[in-house]
Formats: structure tokens, C-alpha cells, sequence
């Protein structure tokens, strides 16, 4: 029989734990200029020994100072019980203010237009389903196909295909199959054409119209060698179908007329706004100088009135109270300080290495690591990777996310450093010049950009063509340019 016994132990050890004041430099490091604003006007809303101040110059220095006393003039003393009070009830009094201002606006009948209004000039956008469903009135169906074709149109995705099995539909909807077929048939009908498709090939086949040139020919190439146009074995077509080259290229030119998605378009796609936090201007003399996109934040200082509270004779509750606020105040206005000064340094060093790649363009781009910026500015690379991430930067040939400037690279033929960026550009650049009726495979890729005095690996030219989205040598062939020869 084994017995268990517990018992108390103190155990003396180190560990590293991120003070207060530590960790919300970090956080205000991390965020980009938004969320920082956000930020600050909440703590503003939520302290009250914080002020703001557009110009700096407007905080009076002397405010900050006791003033001398003029003869004959005795200062009044402060109730600081009144003044506590009035403290912690401006939460409650600022609620009372805005939840009154809601109650009274539904009674005016004007505020009631205006938010009409405002609802009714917003457009939603009109999704897919929706645009599908308001073509089944125009469609000659009884009320049994309405609701078969309106839970096919639910099954539709976003792309446009219908993917689910008409058995597992049919068998959850009591009709049959050739029921949901006859009424999916009608759906592909609908705008846009392609819609409701079950496959790539039936999608550009329901897209074919009586007067779309090459007509047979589309038909024949879609439904029978749609894999072979992929692979760009046009010869092989020609063979197997008797057409010409000539004719082949002219009916493939029609295809990517066809569009593979027809759902795409109804899809919501919202470009993220993006405001620089950084921006680069040229400097006299030569060199570029950052500055930080901080004009419309708040410049924040404590507030005079709550300093000449807490240096008062108050009483316990009430310093203690103030002394809280304005501690907090100060840890927020220091955290800002340093996030400007840390990410101004950091945001220098990046620029002043990257140089060539604002004056001559993205093909002059340096390899960079963190760990080089972190130690030119003399800080981890932990506060680099936060310094720059999620943060963009302006510069005079756009705008980019810090990021973009860190990049990895290669040895040249003549030992320079060569970034990963440029390689692409240069693999770009000769894919583009090669001849179409004879391109370079992978490995003459690599030899050509042996050139150039760049060095790679053919598994990494492959790797980057493809990632690249640049066909194979086969697939990027111009069959047409040497007759299939």
C-alpha cells in the first residue's frame, strides 16, 4: 500500500518577468499609427490627468510652476473632498450626458429622417445568390422547381460551381435526381453565364454562344483536350484533330475570353486602408531622412490642474486616487515617446541601407536581416521585428510595408551580395526577352543568369519560376512561330 504525503516547499530561482512599464512600451511598439490613435483616445477618454494639445507651444510652462503670490492677494483653498467627487462621477456624468441624447433623438421627427436616410443611402452589395434568386420569377417553373432551384442556388459557391451531389441533395429533399438535374439545367440559363457548373469544362462549355467564333472548334478543344491545351501540346492536337496550328491559337485566343469563375465578380473584395507611419524625403546634400507620420496624433501632457492637486494638502483617498492617474499619464506619454524614438532609429538604419533602392528602384534592393538593423541601432531583434511589423512606410517611389526592405540574397560570381528580389527581376527580365518558338528550360535559365554574374541553384530557379506563376519551357512554347516543328 503506497501512501501520498503533500508538504510545502520555498524554492529561491531567477526568472525574467517584463515590468509594467516594460511591457506597454512593447505594445505601443507593436502597434501601427491607427490602433495607436485608438488607443490614446481611449485612455484619454478613461483618464483624466491626461490633456491634449495640438501645438506644444500651447502647454503653459508656467502652469506647471507655483506662482509668487501678489501682496494683499491670499490664494483660496481648495475643497478637495468636492474636487475628488467631481472626479470619479465624470464617467457617470458623460453617460447621463449621451444616454439622454439618445432617448430625445427618436422623439424629433427630423433626427428620424436623417437616420433614415443615412440607411437608405447605404448600398449593400448584392451578393450572388441574391442575384440568382431575383432571375427565378423570370424563369417558367412551378412552385415544387422554385424551391428545388432556390436550395440549388443555395449550394452554389462563391466561384459560381455547383459541387454537391445531386443523390445526397435528392435524397435530402425528397425529389429525384432528374428532377434537381432538369431545374439545375434551367439555373445554368442564368446570368452570369457559367453559373452553376459542375466542372471547368462544363463552365466554359455553358459559355459558348451561337455567334462565338471558332464555335465547333471550342467545343471540340474544351471537351476533349482541355488538358493538353494546359500543358501546351498543341501539336499533338492538331494531330489528333486535324486542325491547323494557326486555327488552334486563333480558337485558344477566344478561350481566355471564357471566364473561368463567373461567381468571382460578386464577391466582396474591400482594399485595406493603408496610412504610412514612416515617411522618407530626400535630405540636402544627398541621402534621405525619415520623419514620423504623427501629425494627427495627440500630444499629450499631463494636466497642470491634477499636479497642483497632488502637491496640495489633500487627503489620503484623494492623493492616492490622483497619484494613480497621473502615474498612469505618464507611463502612456513616456511609452509613446519611446515608440517614437525607437521606431525613427530603426526606420533611419533601414533607409540608409536601402539607399540605392530609392534612388535606382526595386532591382537595387540590399540583402538585409533584422538582426543587421538591431545592431546598427543597438536594440534586440525582438524590438526590430516589432518596430517594423504592420508598419508601412512612404517613400518617393511608393508606398511599402517596412518588411518589403528585408530580404535574403545569394553570392555573386565576384562575391557580392545579390537579394533574392533582384534574381526574380533579372529571371523575369529573361523570360520575357527569350525566343517563344525556343524557350529556355530551367537549366539554360540558370546559365543565363550566370550571365549576369548571379549564381543559383536550378532547384531554386524552378522554385522561384513557379512561385513566380511562369510557365514551363513546354507551356511558355510559341508553337505557331516555327509550325509545330
Amino acid at each position: 500500500m503506497v501512501f501520498q504525503s503533500l508538504s510545502l516547499s520555498q524554492q529561491q530561482r531567477q526568472m525574467m518577468i517584463l515590468a509594467p512599464q516594460l511591457r506597454q512600451s512593447l505594445e505601443m511598439l507593436q502597434l501601427p499609427m491607427l490602433e495607436l490613435r485608438a488607443v490614446i483616445q481611449k485612455e484619454m477618454e478613461q483618464n483624466p490627468a491626461i490633456e491634449d494639445v495640438r501645438d506644444p507651444s500651447e502647454v503653459s510652462i508656467e502652469a506647471e510652476q507655483p506662482q509668487p503670490e501678489k501682496e494683499g492677494a491670499a490664494e483660496e483653498p481648495l475643497d478637495f473632498d468636492a474636487e475628488f467627487e467631481a472626479i470619479t462621477r465624470l464617467d457617470d456624468a458623460w453617460r447621463d450626458y449621451f444616454l439622454q441624447g439618445m432617448e430625445n433623438a427618436p422623439a424629433a421627427e427630423d433626427a428620424e429622417e436623417r437616420r433614415q436616410y443615412m440607411l437608405d443611402s447605404i448600398r449593400q452589395p448584392v451578393s450572388l445568390q441574391d442575384h440568382l434568386l431575383d432571375q427565378l420569377p423570370l424563369a417558367d417553373l412551378d412552385d415544387e422547381q422554385t424551391r428545388n432551384a432556390e436550395m440549388i442556388i443555395g449550394h452554389v459557391d462563391e466561384d459560381g460551381y455547383f459541387r454537391t451531389d445531386l443523390q445526397t441533395l435528392a435524397f435530402q429533399s425528397g425529389a429525384t435526381v432528374e428532377q434537381l438535374e432538369a431545374v439545375l439545367r434551367t439555373v445554368q440559363e442564368f446570368h452570369p453565364p457559367g453559373i452553376g457548373a459542375r466542372s471547368l469544362r462544363e463552365c466554359l462549355l455553358l459559355q459558348l454562344k451561337p455567334k462565338t467564333p471558332f464555335l465547333e472548334q471550342l467545343r471540340t478543344l474544351i471537351s476533349d483536350h482541355l488538358e493538353d491545351l494546359e500543358q501546351n501540346r498543341i501539336p499533338a492536337i492538331s494531330k489528333k484533330t486535324g486542325y491547323s496550328i494557326e486555327t488552334i491559337q486563333e480558337a485558344v485566343a477566344e478561350l481566355r475570353r471564357l471566364n473561368p469563375k463567373p461567381g468571382a465578380e460578386f464577391s466582396e473584395s474591400v482594399a485595406p486602408t493603408v496610412t504610412p507611419d514612416v515617411i522618407v524625403e530626400p535630405r540636402e546634400g544627398g541621402g534621405y531622412q525619415v520623419r514620423l507620420e504623427d501629425g494627427r496624433t495627440p500630444t499629450l501632457f499631463i494636466s497642470p490642474y491634477y499636479r497642483k492637486l497632488l502637491r496640495s494638502g489633500a487627503n489620503a483617498e484623494t492623493r492616492e486616487y490622483i497619484k494613480r492617474k497621473v502615474n498612469s499619464a505618464q507611463w502612456l506619454i513616456d511609452s509613446i515617446e519611446q515608440r517614437r524614438n525607437t521606431l525613427t532609429r530603426v526606420a533611419q538604419a533601414i533607409v540608409d541601407h536601402q539607399a540605392e533602392f530609392l534612388d535606382e528602384g526595386p532591382e537595387a534592393i540590399e540583402p538585409l536581416k533584422m538582426q543587421q538593423i538591431a545592431d546598427r541601432v543597438g536594440v534586440h531583434v525582438t524590438t526590430v521585428s516589432r518596430a517594423v511589423d504592420d508598419k508601412w512606410i512612404q517613400t518617393p517611389r511608393g508606398i511599402f510595408p517596412l518588411k518589403r526592405f528585408f530580404c535574403g540574397g545569394t553570392v555573386s560570381a565576384d562575391g557580392e551580395e545579390v537579394a533574392w528580389d533582384t534574381v526574380r527581376l533579372k529571371l523575369q527580365e529573361i523570360v520575357d526577352g527569350e525566343d517563344k518558338s525556343r524557350p529556355l528550360s530551367d537549366d539554360q535559365l540558370v546559365t543565363e543568369l550566370g550571365k549576369h554574374g548571379i549564381t543559383v541553384a536550378r532547384r531554386t530557379v524552378t522554385k522561384y519560376r513557379k512561385a513566380m506563376n511562369i510557365p514551363s519551357s513546354r507551356q511558355r512554347r510559341d508553337w505557331s512561330a516555327n509550325n509545330g516543328k
